[in-house]
């Protein structure tokens, strides 16, 4: 019997229950994030989870990963344990950041040998500078989508311009800027439900 959490694919629609989520597939699903993710594994976390996989609406990705960049540690680790624990529990958090890790990790020991000896050519920077590079345009892509799939966006796209320029621009201190927003936006959202009639 599957740990507390185990549940059904959302956006599964009809009168067809999807299957649960195994452990096996958060490990197979989240391993495919962590060894294509070069530049930056948000937006392939994101096309997994929410276009390929269907394990979380774009709303539901939103939400889970503005909790998990409030909390400490990566973002898309805490969101592997996030989506692990919902559908299987401890079992599924841990399948979900091994998955995660895994791949990457012998990976990187691999490419770290590879770079030690032949980190100073000059194609090799070149083609460390084309990655960054493609993980910026990969980002960029990605927090597009996200803003796109906000409800109520003429509501809450203020706040995301506000902590474009206070981070980005101002250089003020990230945990400032997030409790700042988080207490206003919270006020604002609110206010929203309440004019609403919601209880």
């Amino acid at each position: 019997m599957p740990e507390a959490g185990a549940q059904e694919q959302p956006g599964g629609g009809g009168g067809n229950s999807p299957a649960p989520v195994t452990c096996r597939q958060l490990f197979l699903g989240f391993s495919s994030v962590g060894i294509s993710g070069f530049g930056g594994v948000l937006p392939f976390a994101r096309r997994m989870l929410v276009e390929e996989r269907r394990w979380l609406t774009a709303e539901e990705f939103n939400s889970l990963l503005g909790l998990c960049q409030f909390l400490p540690g990566p973002n898309v680790a805490n969101l592997s344990i996030a989506v692990g624990s919902r559908y299987q529990g401890i079992r599924g958090a841990i399948a979900a950041v091994s998955g995660l890790f895994g791949g990457p990790l012998l990976i990187v020991l691999l490419l770290g040998l590879l770079y030690d000896r032949y980190g100073q050519l000059p194609q090799v920077q070149g083609l460390l500078r084309g990655v960054a590079a493609v993980g910026c345009g990969l980002l960029f892509g990605t927090a597009l989508r996200m803003g796109l799939a906000l409800q109520v966006k003429r509501l809450f796209l203020p706040f995301t311009l506000a902590v474009f320029v206070a981070v980005a621009l101002l250089r003020w201190p990230m945990p400032i800027v997030m409790v700042a927003l988080l207490a206003l936006a919270a006020g604002v959202a609110y206010a929203h439900l309440k004019r609403k009639g919601a209880p």
